[in-house]
């Protein structure tokens, strides 16, 4: 075993190092160092200090296994998942919850002043959320035991497809606890066949589950290649009578060799194909694929974040971008004069303007198309919002397309509210609304400033972080 302080160690898989992690990286590893080289380490807590053997080694970095802990870190907490150490759900279990939030507030802020430029960024602290059973959404791989036949259903290890079986999750809802367990056994005693995504054959691929935390209405959908599933009316009948919340079941049809878990057909079994939820006062239906967010309060917590900052007079105009089923779209109505949603997904638009109509919120249009596209047209698609005062955008994980950029420079909204779930392309693109470029803007250039970053944990126990930025014109 080799120390830290030691340098002579040859560099090369196997080697045994002893070293102390200093932080958490932005992938939920534990990060060390051994001279001017880093070591990656799942499972490392920062402070902890740890045996450790290389086990994928680069020239400046590696990726190394715990063998033991040295001392560890007053921060290393005991898991509340038993399999923690093998699932690829979550990072951060064995970390402990301040701490957490401390590195997802860093990682914000170093990518702000990193990729972006910004020097000394507002970054607020991170808003905490309840740690444990938030998610209201649950969609489990289905497998089957290569030595005991039996059914399995949970998540994937880390980095592979070892499916890892779970009979309850503790950052599930727990209401989904009681039927992951006799649902599986159910299955088994169908002898329904298990998709085999090597082959692309056999039938069940996946369990999806879905609560109303507020109506705790439950949704059950089984996703399957097929519908040769003998006796799924029956036993569908059996599940709705034997769990007095759950509302539906479905079949969703997915033929596709693909790791998307959908497809575009969904029957339905028993009961209705939606939840009910209430957000922010509003009643949604929400289906098995909506994109809903799966942390209901804080949802909340960042839409009453927004309505607070923009100090909103019932006067504006606003524009949301990405703007899915209306979950910003529709409470925001409420409270200004007028709101034009924009989407890509055209089951998204349907849903939105079916949760408007079941509100009676008169004051909002959606529109389908790529935000890229329809927001250069404003004037023509939606003439009535005019120049918008605020411009909400909610992009995907790989940011804002660049003529969406070019088109807020020309476009000028006075308030410019940017939602992100990746804090590197967050940077990236409020770099290019605010001109944080080398070299400074010229005078008939549009800029934006920077005034706030507000971090939000959508998702504890794991390396992922929400943010929203506000920006004015500078």
């Amino acid at each position: 075993m080799v120390k830290d302080r030691d340098v002579s160690v040859n560099w090369q898989q196997g080697a045994s190092v002893e070293l102390t992690v200093d932080r958490l990286s932005n992938r939920g590893d534990g990060v060390g160092r051994w001279g001017d080289r880093v070591i990656f380490i799942p499972n490392g807590v920062p402070g902890d200090r740890l045996q450790v053997r290389l086990v994928r080694v680069k020239p400046s970095f590696a990726y190394a296994k715990i063998l033991s802990i040295v001392e560890p870190s007053p921060h290393r907490v005991q898991p509340s998942c038993i399999v923690a150490d093998k699932c690829g759900g979550c990072q951060w279990q064995a970390v402990g919850y301040e701490q957490q939030l401390v590195a997802k507030h860093q990682e914000v802020s170093q990518s702000l002043e990193r990729i972006g430029g910004f020097t000394a960024p507002l970054v607020h602290p991170v808003i905490p959320s309840q740690p444990l059973q938030y998610r209201n959404k649950a969609t489990y791989p289905l497998g089957k035991s290569a030595t005991t036949g039996q059914i399995q259903a949970g998540y994937y290890q880390k980095g592979s497809h070892k499916l890892v079986n779970l009979n309850q999750c503790p950052v599930q809802d727990d209401r989904f606890n009681p039927l992951l367990k006799a649902i599986k056994q159910d299955i088994q005693a169908r002898n329904w066949s298990i998709y085999d995504e090597r082959s692309h054959r056999q039938s069940l691929r996946h369990l999806s589950l879905r609560v109303g935390r507020r109506t705790g209405e439950l949704l059950l959908t089984l996703v399957s290649r097929d519908r040769r599933l003998k006796g799924l009316d029956e036993l569908a009948a059996q599940w709705m009578e034997r769990y007095p919340d759950l509302v539906g079941v479905c079949l969703n049809i997915n033929y596709q060799r693909t790791n998307t878990i959908f497809g575009d057909e969904t029957d339905v079994i028993a009961g209705r194909d939606y939840i009910r939820e209430t957000f922010a006062a509003i009643e949604f239906r929400i289906h098995a694929n909506t994109f809903f967010q799966v942390n209901t309060e804080q949802a909340e917590r960042l839409l009453t974040t927004i309505q607070t900052t923009l100090a909103l007079t019932g006067t504006e105009k606003i524009v949301d971008a990405y703007c899915g089923v209306g979950t910003l779209t529709l409470p925001l109505a409420q409270k200004v004069q007028q709101v034009v949603g924009i989407e890509s997904h055209p089951e998204s638009i349907t849903q939105a303007l079916t949760n408007a109509a079941l509100n009676q919120i008169n004051n909002v249009g959606f529109y389908e198309g790529k935000v890229e596209e329809l927001l250069p047209r404003l004037s023509d698609v939606a003439p009535s919002v005019g120049k918008p005062d605020v411009v909400i955008l909610d992009p995907p994980r790989k940011g804002c397309d660049a003529a969406v950029i070019e088109t807020l420079r020309s476009l000028r909204p006075p308030r410019i509210v940017y939602v992100s779930c990746n804090p590197s392309t967050l940077a990236r693109d409020l770099k290019l609304l605010c001109r944080q470029e080398s070299h400074p803007a010229s005078s008939d250039e549009t800029s934006y400033q920077l005034d706030a970053v507000h971090p939000f944990d959508f998702f504890p126990q794991t390396s992922h972080v929400e943010s929203i930025a506000f920006l004015s014109l500078a």
